[in-house]
């Protein structure tokens, strides 16, 4: 029994040595781990910040092809093309001289902010037609270039 007992205690012991050797990860293997981690963080993160960018121009200009459509609506109703004091608003809230008024013409009963959070900019008569539906891009002021540049209908 006792020499039963003694191999028992001489292979707990053994295990318990084996096990302190593989405590845990050293110094350099977590540094090898956190530099690929860093490096692999390098090369995506640039591309994925470039999607990002990409998608909010690609929203705002889907948002202004709307706007375009439902002030068509609004001009085949009214007659005429909301005037800039009405604004887009018109779109979704009746305004006064307007007896065919059959909105709101935009889906959820609001403007939507540009995806940059902003207001869009509509001015009735437009430079290049009828109207003009802006967002002034990512700095929210007229002009820039770059992802702060200005997307604007286009009727021509």
């Amino acid at each position: 029994m006792k020499m039963i007992r003694k191999q028992q205690q001489s292979r707990r012991a053994a295990v318990r040595l084996a096990r302190d050797g593989e405590a845990g990860f050293t110094l350099v293997e977590m540094l090898v781990v956190i530099t690929i981690i860093g490096m692999i963080m390098a090369l995506v993160g640039p591309r994925v910040l470039n999607y990002l960018t990409e998608s909010r121009v690609k929203a705002a200009k889907i948002q202004i092809q709307s706007f375009s459509s439902a002030l068509d609506l609004f001009y085949l109703d009214a007659g005429r093309y909301p005037t800039s004091a009405e604004g887009l608003s018109a779109l979704v809230q009746r305004v006064s001289g307007v007896s065919a008024w059959n909105g709101p013409y935009i889906k959820g009963n609001t403007i939507p902010n540009d995806p940059w959070g902003n207001a869009y900019v509509y001015r009735q008569p437009g430079e290049h037609g009828p109207y003009d539906i802006r967002s002034f891009g990512s700095d929210g002021q007229e002009g820039g270039t770059g992802t702060a540049a200005d997307l604007a209908s286009a009727q021509d």
